[in-house]
């Protein structure tokens, strides 16, 4: 283990240890949100990850959302329970809510909404958004063409 806090080796090893020999070093995950999120359909912590990995989280998800120009969620998440928080990074991304769209443009543009708010989104460019929600709760996925996976949903 390399305990120089100047250290520049971003090598990890995410749940190797056993629950109760863990160290530190055991709970510290790096790496890069674009492959990563490619092996999780864009999620990169939350619920639905190994509890041994670092990334298990039932407090919080985060999702890294790749998304081609005209893609659209398969259809709108209705009874929502979690607070979302979405940024764009890059591209331009629409969000719909019930009376109201919501056109991210900027990057740093973001929204914010609470439990009860129906959505569904749109990427009017090629567009990456950050999606961060809270609880991680089981289930909200739209089903694909492979049909639901892991519980997930896509924000």
């Amino acid at each position: 283990m390399n305990d120089d806090p100047t250290s520049t080796s971003t090598s990890a090893s995410a749940g190797s240890a056993s629950s109760s020999a863990r160290t530190a070093a055991d709970s510290v995950y790096t790496g890069k949100a674009a492959p990563d999120a490619a092996t999780d359909r864009g999620w990169l912590l939350g619920h639905f990850k190994d509890p041994a990995d670092p990334r298990h989280s039932e407090d919080v998800e985060i999702k890294w959302g790749v998304h081609p120009k005209g893609e659209e969620r398969a259809q709108w998440v209705r009874g929502e329970e979690r607070t979302a928080l979405q940024v764009l990074i890059s591209g331009r991304f629409r969000l719909e809510f019930p009376g109201r769209t919501v056109v991210l443009a900027e990057q740093g543009d973001y929204v914010v909404w609470g439990r009860g708010v129906d959505h569904s989104w749109y990427a009017e460019e090629d567009a990456v958004v950050l999606t961060v929600r809270w609880p991680s709760v089981p289930g909200y996925r739209a089903d694909g063409p492979d049909g639901p996976r892991n519980g997930l949903s896509d924000a």
